[in-house]
């Protein structure tokens, strides 16, 4: 298929494979049970580094190199995100200093145990970055129902333009190299694959917490 051609089937494949994830966290923004804001903040911390981190184990062995730098680029502006949330959490009244990343989660494990360029820019940048983005708005309605308007403000100015960035660059390194048959079926079973996972361990969350809006990376 033509790569450009392939890219939006892709987009589509996505999009409805993210519908039920997206929505569980809009119909359930306006709950008045659950987590609190900041709460529901330490989730972003998580997500933040561990994106971070993920995004930093495969430039090593990424050969090309604007998807090197499209990594490197994720990396830098997770961990941005991470301060953005930490200094949040300050001023809340919550000190994130000592924060401790948890054991590694099944689905970054699965990520970061791909082999080939293709997959993770399907499964990290195309993917991973769109689940961000859906479920982020869900959390900013959570967070401006709750009254948290400096939180929603954070995130419309400066996390979920980067989230969006972020699958734009997914989306063109994959019309440069998803080019044959083998490689587009590999991106394919890895979005699948990442958005299975990911509503698996968000559903485990949201059982935890009392509300799906959990924020995303």
């Amino acid at each position: 298929m033509d790569p450009t051609a392939f890219v939006a089937e892709l987009e589509t494949l996505k999009a409805a494979q993210l519908a039920p994830l997206v929505g569980a966290g809009a119909s359930s923004a306006g709950e008045a049970r659950g987590a609190d804001v900041p709460s529901l903040l330490k989730v972003a911390l998580v997500n933040e580094i561990s994106v971070s981190e993920l995004a930093a184990a495969w430039i090593p062995t990424t050969r090309e190199v604007d998807v090197k730098l499209a990594f490197a680029r994720q990396v830098g502006d997770e961990a941005s995100h991470f301060r953005l949330v930490a200094d949040r959490l300050a001023a809340l009244g919550l000190d994130a200093s000592a924060f401790e990343a948890p054991a590694e989660s099944p689905l970054f494990a699965y990520m970061k145990a791909l082999p080939t360029t293709v997959e993770r820019v399907a499964a990290g940048l195309f993917t991973l970055e769109s689940i961000a983005y859906g479920v982020n708005e869900a959390f900013m309605s959570y967070c401006a129902r709750a009254g948290d308007d400096e939180t929603v403000r954070i995130y419309r100015e400066y996390i979920q333009p980067d989230e969006r960035a972020h699958q734009e660059l997914g989306q063109a390194l994959l019309a440069k190299y998803a080019t044959t048959p083998g490689a587009q079926a590999a991106a394919r079973a890895v979005v699948t694959q990442v958005i299975a996972m990911a509503t698996a361990g968000r559903a485990k969350a949201a059982a935890s917490l009392g509300t799906a809006c959990l924020p995303g990376c």
